[in-house]
């Protein structure tokens, strides 16, 4: 299975999926996309000599070139790993139930346009929650609304910090993604 992953930032879990599958014969990570040339995904794609593409939301918006990419390279599964751009409906239907998204937080709470990272964990601590978690879903249309495909839970302490919180969504984003990926050999 070849698998794109799409990113914005600084990559840890770009770099963790790298490293999970690296040497797998079934799971090849086959290119990267990210719409920040400074991202931490570019230069683990370096790093790894993985061919890597970068596209700006003018380039999302009309993505032929990029679908094009993603169709010649064969790409079963596309990977949205910390990727804060917007996947057009056009794109999405190209790849119609080949597209996930992680997201921090136990959907449907704390999901929508500028849910993410800190702005979701504020809110948490803020709500005072008594858990939150990680949601893998599939991409639709609309901001973290696709179908749901597994949920982590995390306990929030009573003295639980930012910082702290963000290293427990980190540790399950990083422990689990790649079981997520795996589980699409079956299917």
């Amino acid at each position: 299975m070849k698998v794109a992953l799409f990113a914005s930032g600084r990559g840890s879990n770009v770099e963790n999926i790298i490293q999970f599958f690296n040497g797998n014969k079934r799971i090849n990570i086959s290119l990267i996309c990210s719409n920040n040339k400074s991202s931490g995904a570019v230069l683990h794609a370096k790093n790894h000599k993985i061919p890597y593409f970068f596209l700006t939301k003018h380039d999302l918006l009309d993505s032929k070139t990029l679908i094009k990419e993603l169709h010649d390279a064969k790409i079963d599964l596309l990977v949205l790993a910390g990727f804060l751009l917007k996947i057009p409906a056009f794109f999405i239907k190209n790849f119609k139930g080949k597209i996930i998204n992680i997201h921090p937080s136990l959907l449907p709470k704390y999901g929508g346009k500028g849910m993410y990272g800190d702005n979701i964990h504020n809110l948490v601590l803020k709500n005072k929650e008594k858990e939150t978690g990680i949601t893998f879903h599939y991409v639709n249309e609309n901001y973290d609304e696709g179908e749901i495909i597994a949920q982590f839970k995390i306990k929030i302490d009573k003295f639980e910090t930012l910082n702290s919180l963000k290293k427990k969504i980190s540790q399950e984003e990083l422990l689990n993604y790649p079981i997520i990926i795996s589980s699409f050999l079956d299917e």
